[in-house]
């Protein structure tokens, strides 16, 4: 989630939006599909989910390397409501991680693209602290990554990472992304601006990843 677009202070006002259902297409612009693993389901952002965003995305263990998320529920609202303008745009895709069984929202993952398409994109991540280390984050991320390179047709996907951030750095290593360089001084946290790392991985690399049996294979998508 780091270096993410989306600004609070200007973002616009929260609309009326029909209640978001599953959504099978193949045109991911109407509206996200929902991706599932068995354990983790990936769907839509909802305005019902501002306040559990709020609630687990805004502490500061976990805030401290991403862009600033918004500081109350009604800014996760007017977030939310931004994400569907830029899907619906063909700019950007913003998934919620949710469980099965359990329907809130306990994280974001969220790709946008950095060319006219998403040939080359950027994603990042966040979830509540509650939930590192226990598997969710890697199998959400493997669903995206098949998403990103099957359907968005991605050839490269970056992603930022605070150099004092090992934990998301560890998690990028593990899925295959290598690191590329270092971008100096290129994220404002308040009155620091920290260096970040920057990571890739290409369609053909998860590609190759995703044929050998130790990877988190895709299994389904509804």
């Amino acid at each position: 989630m780091e270096s993410m677009p989306y600004r609070d202070e200007i973002a616009i006002q929260p609309r009326t939006w029909p209640a978001v259902e599953p959504f099978v297409s193949s045109d991911w612009r109407s509206g996200l599909p929902v991706l599932a693993d068995g354990r983790v389901v990936l769907r839509e952002l909802r305005h019902s989910d501002a306040d559990a965003l709020h609630a687990l995305l805004s502490t500061e263990e976990v805030a401290r390397f991403i862009s600033p998320p918004p500081t109350t529920v009604e800014g996760f609202e007017r977030f939310i409501t931004w994400t569907l303008e830029q899907r619906i745009a063909g700019a950007y895709v913003c998934f919620a991680i949710t469980l099965k069984g359990f329907d809130t929202a306990i994280g974001i993952i969220q790709i946008r693209a950095r060319d006219l398409d998403f040939g080359t994109a950027e994603w990042g991540f966040a979830i509540g602290s509650a939930f590192w280390g226990t598997g969710v984050f890697t199998a959400s991320a493997a669903l995206v990554l098949d998403f990103a390179f099957e359907t968005l047709e991605t050839h490269r996907l970056e992603a930022r990472a605070s150099l004092q951030n090992g934990r998301g750095q560890g998690a990028l290593s593990k899925l295959g992304a290598v690191k590329e360089g270092v971008l100096r001084k290129s994220l404002r946290r308040g009155d620091e601006v920290l260096d970040q790392a920057l990571y890739a991985i290409l369609d053909d690399e998860w590609r190759a990843r995703r044929e050998r049996p130790e990877t988190p294979q895709h299994l389904s998508v509804h």
